[in-house]
This record gives C-alpha cells, sequence and structure tokens, in this order.
C-alpha cells in the first residue's frame, strides 16, 4: 500500500475512533482541532501538482522542504568544521568578529590548518625581525595620484571594497561610513551611486561609475557630464573608480527590478521610480582602448583632478594589454587599477558566472603587475586588489604579489554584523545588513557596528605589519614574492618568484625582450616601439 493509500485510510481510522469514544467522553472532539487542520494539509497535498514529493507522500513530505529550508542553518552551527565553511569558514569568521569587537584574538593550541596540504602558504620570517613601532593612528598611507592629477589622494592600506545601496541597507552604510571616517579608510560606494547615507557621516568616498552610469547618466542610460561633475566635487568623493567588471560576474551586466526602484532609489540613481533598469554589460561612454584613455582624461578633467582608476576582473589578457599599449599611444595614464578576482562576492550572482567565470586574484594581480612593469607603466600607476582580503596575512600575500593596497567588502559586512547567512539575494538578510525589509534594517543599529567597522580595519592593519615587521622588513612595498611560500607537493615547496619570475622592467616594449609566454600577444602588425 502507498503512503498516500496509508494516509487516506489512516485518517478515515482516526476520524471514526474519535467519533466512537465521543459517545461515551465527549472531550475527545477537541481533538479534531488538530485532526482535521492535519487531513485537510494531506488532501491538499494529494490533489495539488506541483510538488511530487508532497502528493506521494502527503503530510509527512512537508518536512522534506522544512529540513532543506534549514540546511545552511544546520551545516553552519553543528555540521561543518571550522576549516570547512564556505565562502568564509569559521575560523576567519570568528577572527573578523572578535577584532570588530576589540576582544582577544589569539588562538590556542597551535594551528587548525593542514601544513603538508598542496596548496598550503606561508610568510617567510626573519630571524632579523624588526620591532613594529606602527600603532593606532600612525599607520603607513598610500598616496594615490599621477602626474595629471591635481587631487592626490593619501589613502589606507585597506578600505571598504565596492557595495551599492539597494544591496546593502540603509543602516549597513551608515555603520560602515561612519567606521571608515572614524578609522580614516575610504568606503567605495558601489555603482549604485552617492546616496544620502554615504554622505551624512562625511566618510572619505571612492564614487564607483559602471556601465549604468548610476547617479551620472541621461534618460536613454548615457553618460551625463553635469550630473557627473556634480557628484564629482563633493568634497567627500576623494577618488573615482570605473567599473568594466567585477570578480563575480564579469561580462554580466544587471537589473534593477521595479518592485526595488522606490522613489528613494530611483532619486540617488537618475532614473524613473517603478521601472525595470537595465545595466548593460560594457560602457556606451567609449568602444575602444583609445577612447577609454580620453574618457579617463575627460572625467579627471571634471572632477578638477581627482584621481580616476578603473576596476576589472581579468578575462582576456589580449584586452589589458590593449589598455596599456593605449596608455603609450595616448600618453594617458589612470591614476589606479582595482583588480577583483573571480573569487569576489556579489549579493546575486548567476551561478555559472560566479563559479566558471574571471581570473582569479592570484594570478590576475600577478599579470596586471608584470604587464605593466614590462610597458614600463607601474611606477605611474597603483594597483588595488579585491577579492577575499580578510586578514593581515591576505594583505601581506597580495601586496607581494604586486598590489599596493586592499579592498575588503565581505570581512567588512561581517565586522558589522553580518552572520553569513546566505540570503543577500533574497531580502530576508536576518541581521539587516543585506535587505530592504524595514523591520530587519532596524535591528541594525549604526552607533554599535560602526566602531566595529573601524576595530576591524585597526586590528587588521596593525597584524599586517607585524608581519612586515616579523619578515624582518622596514615597510610594507619591501615585500616580494620570494617572501612567501607555497607547498606544491608533500615534498616540494617554491616561492612565488620561482613560480612567477618577475618581468623585467620595459621588457614588452622591444621585440627582441619579448618573455615567451607573453609572445603569443604580439602580431606583426602590432607597434612596439
Amino acid at each position: 500500500m502507498k503512503v498516500r493509500e496509508k494516509f487516506i485510510l489512516i485518517s478515515i481510522i482516526v476520524t471514526v475512533v474519535i467519533i466512537g469514544i465521543s459517545l461515551v467522553w465527549s472531550p475527545i472532539l477537541w481533538a479534531f482541532i488538530v485532526v482535521i487542520p492535519l487531513i485537510i494539509m494531506g488532501i491538499f497535498d494529494i490533489i495539488q501538482t506541483k510538488h511530487t514529493i508532497r502528493r506521494n507522500f502527503p503530510l509527512i513530505g512537508r518536512f522534506r522542504y522544512l529540513l532543506e529550508s534549514i540546511r545552511p542553518e544546520i551545516m553552519q552551527y553543528f555540521v561543518e568544521t571550522d576549516t570547512e565553511g564556505r565562502p568564509l569558514n569559521r575560523i576567519l569568521r570568528s577572527l573578523i568578529y572578535r577584532r570588530a569587537k576589540g576582544e582577544n584574538d589569539t588562538e590556542p593550541f597551535g594551528t587548525q590548518m593542514d601544513l603538508y596540504h598542496s596548496g598550503y602558504e606561508w610568510l617567510e620570517h626573519s630571524m632579523y625581525a624588526k620591532n613594529n613601532p606602527k600603532e593606532i593612528g600612525e599607520f603607513p598611507r598610500l598616496l594615490i595620484g599621477g602626474k595629471e592629477c591635481k587631487q592626490p589622494y593619501s589613502s589606507s592600506l585597506l578600505n571598504i571594497s565596492a557595495m551599492s545601496f539597494g544591496s546593502l541597507s540603509k543602516n549597513a552604510v551608515l555603520a560602515l561610513n561612519k567606521g571608515a571616517k572614524m578609522g580614516h579608510f575610504a568606503h567605495n560606494t558601489g555603482e549604485g551611486g552617492i546616496s544620502d547615507y554615504h554622505l551624512e557621516h562625511g566618510g572619505d568616498l571612492i564614487w564607483q561609475i559602471g556601465t549604468g552610469y548610476f547617479g551620472c547618466r541621461n534618460d536613454d542610460g548615457t553618460f551625463n557630464e553635469v550630473t557627473f561633475r556634480e557628484n564629482a566635487l563633493r568634497p567627500q568623493v576623494k577618488m573615482i573608480e570605473i567599473k568594466l567588471s567585477q570578480g563575480a560576474k564579469p561580462g554580466h551586466g544587471g537589473i534593477l527590478p521595479a518592485s526595488k526602484n522606490t522613489p528613494e532609489i530611483a532619486r540617488i540613481r537618475h532614473v524613473k521610480p517603478g521601472i525595470a533598469v537595465h545595466s548593460p554589460p560594457s560602457h556606451s561612454a567609449f568602444a575602444d582602448p583609445i577612447q577609454f584613455m580620453y574618457f579617463i582624461r575627460r572625467l579627471r578633467e571634471l572632477s578638477d583632478g581627482k584621481p580616476i582608476g578603473f576596476k576589472l576582473c581579468i578575462g582576456r589578457k589580449q584586452e589589458f594589454m590593449d589598455f596599456c599599449e593605449a596608455m603609450i599611444y595616448t600618453g594617458i595614464r589612470p591614476d589606479f587599477i582595482t583588480i577583483d578576482g573571480g573569487e569576489g562576492g556579489t549579493g546575486a550572482a548567476p551561478v555559472e558566472f560566479s563559479n566558471s567565470m574571471g581570473m582569479p586574484l592570484r594570478e590576475g594581480l600577478i599579470f596586471v603587475h608584470d604587464t605593466l612593469v614590462g610597458f614600463g607603466l607601474r611606477d605611474d600607476i597603483k594597483v588595488i586588489v579585491a577579492g577575499k582580503i580578510i586578514t593581515g596575512f591576505h594583505m601581506a600575500r597580495a601586496i607581494a604579489f604586486g598590489a599596493d593596497g586592499c579592498n575588503s567588502s565581505r570581512a567588512m559586512m561581517l565586522s558589522i554584523g553580518c552572520i553569513q547567512a546566505l540570503q543577500c539575494n533574497t531580502n530576508t538578510c536576518p541581521v539587516g545588513v543585506a535587505t530592504q525589509n524595514p523591520s530587519l534594517v532596524k535591528g541594525l543599529v549604526v552607533e554599535d557596528k560602526a566602531p566595529r567597522a573601524k576595530r576591524y580595519h585597526e586590528a587588521t592593519i596593525h597584524s599586517f605589519l607585524e608581519l612586515v615587521a616579523a619578515a624582518g622588513l622596514n615597510d610594507p612595498s619591501e615585500l616580494t614574492r620570494g617572501h612567501i611560500s607555497k607547498r606544491i607537493g608533500l615534498l616540494d615547496v617554491k616561492t612565488f618568484d620561482e613560480i612567477y619570475p618577475e618581468m623585467e622592467p620595459g621588457s614588452l616594449l622591444d621585440i627582441n625582450t619579448i618573455p615567451e609566454s607573453y609572445k603569443k600577444f604580439f602580431h606583426l602588425t602590432r607597434i612596439m616601439k
């Protein structure tokens, strides 16, 4: 007998038994308060056609969907080990929380990492370690701005990566910006435009401009110079970043659903409220590398000389090399380039893009650094990275590979209360970080969370500088690939300068000195200087 038939038979038997008992004891009829709803639910399961499990297993089949709905919580709190969680494991999450709260961030009884597993990496220390004199408020800064920049920006080595208002709640934006103001680091607006919440506390802003040109667009979605200048001249805006692509979904546009396009969002993004707004996968303001360089120059002029850069996740290497040749041809350089790795996160991305598109940060950073060195451009351009930058070691590794500074988004979210519930794309974030639900947003108290962002930032920078000192170095800029080792196999360890040899400066400018690995990018028709 099938479960469906058993349910029908049991329902009939229970009903008859209750009625029979009621003949001698009438209070038993109160049992129908529980029984009748269950029977109705079971009958509904049988007659519905959408869910086969419920149709074949009436009533009890519902438990499958209940258990599935709480599976992430069960995995996170009861099943996963400290080193297994994804995207960030419990060790990293706990470290962020403790630093954000100002608690002890040391670990007892040694590492939980498998030091003999292929892929394990470490920073080589020195027997002649330095005393670390860098204390809170004395951290080294990064000056961003090339020869054509009139308003260079003194940046922290760690800043908040791009996250838009809309994907984040207003309270999350307020907390992050206030924390940035308190800790003297910068807050990237994301491509959703500059909101009132980005401005309220006066934290330094990196204004990101995406393909939708939100905050500086015409009605047809093209770039608007007038509104760009109005926003670019705001005193809080310290740098402007043109987003070409992002690690979580490179080469993919986006859509702001009509239901989320509220009058407030519409005002910030310069669109009409109540309609779906598309962000195309590429820019309409330029169509080739030469035009892109002149667009950079135009933005620099319109902003009265503020640093202008661009962000991308590396895809086709040839295209980035075309950018470099365009820089040489036009004489125009961006002030900075932000490299996003394929491991970068977003509130929502197609699975195929998130899992299988975009070069990982390590390879992307090394390629960009080497290419800029090879073209003789590296000294003119600062390189910033984003993509799972969580700890001081992550910063040290990125700078050793060629970065000048780092951005972080997920760590900053966790510092203000994110619990990695993985509900960023459902508007149901339980801690009010990635939702527009007023009731959930209200739970995030800005005055409590802002200092946490500041404390996490300070503790991570301090940890990074301690690693630099332990390596026997006086300054982060002295880090090289030779300082980072990687286990290739059980009996094989290499430093990263052995895995990725350094590029000779200017070697891509002469056909006779081009490294073998780069020759395929140059053709007879390409002009070499």
